[in-house]
């Protein structure tokens, strides 16, 4: 520090007061020495819980929707010579394990459907009573299936009017 006591030069001080400087470096280093061990501690083996699934109640209104996906060449999933999933391949929606329907084949045999459904039971109101009667979606997506083609069935279906969407997983061996 540099002081001047009584006369001598008029000449201005011009060094920098650098005290403020090495204090805020002083806790700026010291904020990173304690935040640094915590931003890089990682989870060394995640386990998720496996849980067994629900059993479905399936009754002959609900609809069971399967999509899955084609490669390039046009082979399915399962079949001989799948080479996976590919911009190329296309999406298939297969309404109550038939064939396979195209988005708007799909939106007009779900509407169709719950509309017999509907009117079997004496209308939406009557329907609406029993929340029992409502039919459901049941959604099995192959594993190989982007998720646009999943959404894209949700979307009809929802479109169409069914209120309740599910999805079908592989029951788990509880023994390994």
């Amino acid at each position: 520090m540099a002081v001047q006591v009584g006369g001598g030069a008029e000449t201005p001080m011009s060094d920098i007061n650098t005290t403020p400087l090495v204090d805020v470096m002083l806790v700026l280093l010291i904020i990173f020495l304690i935040a640094v061990p915590v931003a890089i501690q990682t989870i060394e083996k995640l386990e998720i819980p496996i849980f067994e699934s629900l059993e479905s109640k399936d009754k002959v209104e609900n609809l069971l929707l399967t999509v899955s996906t084609t490669d390039a060449s046009g082979r399915s999933a399962g079949e001989p010579g799948f080479e996976g999933a590919s911009r190329n391949g296309e999406c298939r929606v297969y309404f109550n394990n038939t064939t396979p329907v195209t988005s708007e084949e799909l939106y007009d045999q779900a509407f169709e459907r719950l509309d017999q459904i509907v009117q079997r039971y004496g209308g939406p109101e009557a329907i609406m009573e029993d929340p029992e009667a409502i039919p459901q979606v049941h959604i099995r997506g192959d594993v190989n299936a982007p998720w646009s083609c999943v959404a894209g069935a949700i979307y009809n279906v929802q479109a169409a009017g069914y209120p309740t969407v599910g999805f079908i997983s592989n029951p788990v061996d509880p023994n390994g």
